[in-house]
């Protein structure tokens, strides 16, 4: 069967909307850089950390809005173990192996650096993949790349984040409420009973029981953003292909443009209002910016083609037809775009921390920048 004409629906709808997401994430990341840095950068920065209901609108958009990212996030794992790249093993092995080597290695480079010392939390910093961005520089290259190629990247951005989502929930969680964890996972079952048992096909029950359990998790000390990821898996899904009717597909659907136009570009705007003080040279030379960028731009492909190749190589998996390792080295390059999970681990990694914060985000920005580039240009010239 030809990769082009049997990608769903779902699937050629959640790549477009990465594509409209990278470049609205490029606008918004300049013009937030750009206000930082002018005269009206001191009320910028003052804004987002004004409180509202106990929070900073930073805390709101960072814990809030990226809830509703996360359980987009959750129904494309879910939609990719049903029915896309992940539901069938022996094509889920190659993405999930090459997904595993991005996150081992580029860690690995950050501890080497930064192992015992104050800086050593970021070591989760390298480990994530802009799934938008990714696909927006993959969209510059249009035919000029297979269709296979996609699927692959998509897939290990996906196993990315997931592996991301893990990590925030068991090494970036400061105090832990044993009561609200409990409450939060007794509403989770709760929900998943109403799918399994009760059959409850409406969507309101599951997204009032998704906002108990995110205000429960808040309170636990885990990332509240975990139960956006929780949610996608309770509500009720429909293994078949392209299912329109099932509640699952419907939010999905519903939830791309308000991530891809209200979420990612808030969360940008919240995020990269850095000023970027003199000597910020210097700092790009510390052991923790060093180990970002060198995880990113070096860790990340040399991860995700190693661990590729050596599981072709073992014949757990084989690549598909149309997929030369050029491909897979493309795909490892633009695997280094760590912008938004990166940023998210970031201020989870250093709270309170502004200084180590804004370093590692500029590390990040530039590290992101010439990964795009580079996987761009490389596929650009050696893509066919």
């Amino acid at each position: 069967m030809h990769v082009e004409s049997s990608l769903s629906k779902s699937f050629n709808e959640f790549t477009a909307s990465g594509k409209a997401a990278g470049i609205i994430l490029i606008l918004c990341t300049a013009t937030s850089l750009a206000i930082a840095n002018s005269a009206a950068g001191a009320p910028y920065v003052q804004f987002w950390h004004a409180h509202v209901a106990g929070l900073s609108l930073e805390h709101w958009v960072n814990d809030g809005l990226m809830a509703v990212f996360f359980l987009l996030i959750g129904l494309e794992l879910e939609r990719e173990l049903y029915n896309g790249e992940l539901s069938d093993f022996k094509n889920a092995l190659l993405p999930i192996l090459a997904a595993a080597g991005g996150i081992v290695v580029p860690a690995s480079l950050h501890f080497a650096l930064n192992g015992g010392g104050p800086t050593q939390a970021g070591m989760g910093i390298p480990m994530a993949t802009d799934i938008a961005f990714a696909l927006g520089v993959l969209a510059l290259l249009g035919r000029n790349v297979p269709a296979s190629l996609k699927v692959f990247l998509t897939a290990l951005a996906v196993m990315d984040d997931l592996g991301a989502i893990v990590v925030i929930a068991l090494f970036y969680t400061k105090q832990l409420s044993l009561a609200y964890l409990g409450g939060a996972l007794v509403v989770f079952a709760g929900l998943v009973a109403l799918n399994r048992i009760g059959r409850v096909m409406a969507l309101a029950p599951y997204l009032l029981g998704g906002a108990l359990m995110w205000f429960l998790m808040l309170k636990s000390g885990v990332h509240a953003t975990i139960a956006g990821v929780l949610l996608a898996f309770a509500i009720p899904y429909s293994a078949r292909r392209d299912d329109e009717a099932s509640p699952s597909h419907r939010l999905e659907h519903f939830l791309h443009k308000p991530v891809t136009f209200l979420v990612l570009p808030v969360f940008a705007l919240a995020n990269t209002g850095i000023v970027v003080a003199a000597g910020w040279t210097e700092q790009l030379l510390s052991a923790n910016s060093m180990g970002i960028m060198l995880g990113l731009t070096v860790g990340k492909p040399a991860g995700i083609a190693a661990m590729s190749f050596t599981a072709v190589s073992l014949g757990l998996c084989r690549l598909p037809a149309d997929l030369a390792w050029r491909h897979v080295i493309g795909a490892g390059l633009l695997g280094g775009i760590g912008f938004t999970m990166s940023i998210f681990i970031t201020n989870l990694a250093f709270a309170g921390q502004a200084e180590a914060v804004d370093a590692s985000k500029i590390a990040i920005l530039l590290a992101s920048l010439a990964s795009g580039v580079l996987g761009y240009a490389w596929l650009k010239r050696r893509g066919t």
